[in-house]
């Protein structure tokens, strides 16, 4: 067999676009049958292959998110067939089945096609599966994005700021793990649903962010990951009404959505929030995460979660009818309540941030210099660009230069790299 002709570059980027948007629904869709993740990823992977080699040739279909299923699902059919036939021939082993007549491989057909349960789908069961407790966090959590966010090992390590290998291992480890423990493929109920939500919140959360600003690629946004997350966190509302978190998660998702159209201009470069055009947020999104705030707060508890807290923080700005309205006083109080609750270096450098809104530059910047001592903040990027920007604005023009520069080489993401790359550029001619 030839190996399949590779596509010219822009119809590979298209292909990998389509994976991204489809992959975690035509591996949650095989993994349902076959029970086993890891085998699943491969199938579907094989689907992709398939693609690469057809597409090309064959021009774009006019469904790809089907063609891939049809093609991953008719290679799980067969290793179903090839599973059954080689079980029958171990019973069989001895005896004579041509005698019998009872050697005909069962049609599984109609396990691939089956009927959804009541609660959760196909995709809500593979996160709960890859959080399963047999795996460690970080496992967990690197399985999940790659899985349900579609990120590449390079994207992942990237997110934990960690090396590539790393995280290779702990996604090879943890496919084994599930596999050799036979980790069911259900979405849990009643107090094992409770102990297993927190991971699950987290990835949720962590495929957003992934969605509202892409660590890697061409776009400053994959939307398509903002919207699943939000449809997998309306429905973890649904199932778990009465966890403040859940509601303070969905009311953060809501808020943080609704400045999507704002967010880019119309050749797809980045729009800062202070820029952003508050006419084109969406009221209906802000409605409904400020509606999912009042009911996380209404709750036992559900004031001082690190997800209600974000909200409040979102809530600030969605509630601000222009950028200097912005109660940055609260916000730095807000901020102040998640580090108790969630101490965190990045947390930390937001905090600065609002300070720096609130107080001015020159109070911040002692905070991000702190922060920069860091190794692990080193590498962040963020950390470079916050620093730039407080730099910019005490006039010290050829630090913030440097600041800026260092995040450009640091991003992985095009349109942010071009962003960066243009501020360093203007803080020299200030």
């Amino acid at each position: 067999m030839a190996a399949p002709t590779l596509p010219d570059e822009p119809l590979h980027r298209r292909i990998e676009a389509v994976w991204r948007i489809e992959a975690a629904k035509v591996i949650g869709a095989i993994a349902r049958v076959v029970r086993d993740v890891g085998l699943a990823e491969d199938l579907a992977q094989e689907a992709l292959v398939a693609a690469l080699e057809h597409w090309p040739r064959d021009g774009l279909p006019q469904n790809p998110g089907a063609w891939l299923m049809a093609t991953a699902k008719n290679r799980a059919l067969d290793w179903l067939r090839q599973r059954a036939l080689h079980e029958r021939k171990q019973q069989e082993l001895g005896a004579d089945a041509d005698a019998r007549g009872d050697h005909v491989v069962p049609d599984f057909s109609d396990a691939l096609d089956a009927a959804r349960e009541d609660y959760g789908d196909d995709l809500l069961r593979l996160i709960f599966a890859a959080c399963h407790p047999v795996l460690p966090r970080e496992a967990q959590l690197a399985l999940t994005l790659r899985l349900l966010g579609g990120l590449t090992t390079a994207e992942i390590a990237r997110a934990f700021v960690v090396p590539e290998p790393t995280i290779a291992q702990r996604i090879v480890r943890a496919k084994r793990t599930l596999a050799d423990a036979r980790v069911p493929f259900e979405v849990p109920r009643g107090d094992a649903l409770a102990t297993r939500l927190a991971v699950v919140l987290e990835v949720v959360y962590l495929v957003f962010n992934e969605g509202y600003s892409a660590t890697a690629g061409d776009d400053w946004m994959r939307p398509a990951l903002c919207e699943e997350a939000l449809r997998l966190g309306r429905v973890l509302a649904a199932l778990a009404p009465g966890e403040p978190e859940v509601q303070g998660l969905v009311a953060l998702m809501e808020i943080q959505a609704s400045r999507t159209r704002a967010r880019i201009d119309a050749q797809g470069r980045p729009i800062l929030l202070l820029d952003q055009d508050r006419g084109r947020w969406d009221r209906l999104l802000i409605g409904r995460g400020l509606a999912a705030l009042a009911r996380a707060v209404a709750l036992p508890g559900g004031d001082g979660g690190p997800y209600a807290l974000q909200a409040a923080i979102a809530a600030c700005h969605a509630v601000a009818r222009t950028a200097a309205e912005t109660d940055w006083a609260r916000i730095v109080t807000l901020y102040g309540r998640l580090l108790e609750r969630q101490p965190s270096p990045v947390i930390e450098l937001n905090r600065a941030v609002a300070v720096g809104m609130a107080s001015g530059p020159a109070v911040a910047l002692p905070f991000v210099e702190a922060l920069a001592q860091s190794p692990q903040m080193q590498r962040y990027h963020l950390l470079h660009a916050v620093r730039g920007d407080l730099l910019a604005k005490l006039g010290r023009a050829q630090e913030a230069r440097g600041a800026f520069a260092r995040a450009a080489e640091l991003t992985g993401n095009e349109r942010e790299r071009v962003l960066l790359a243009e501020r360093a550029q203007a803080a020299t001619r200030q």
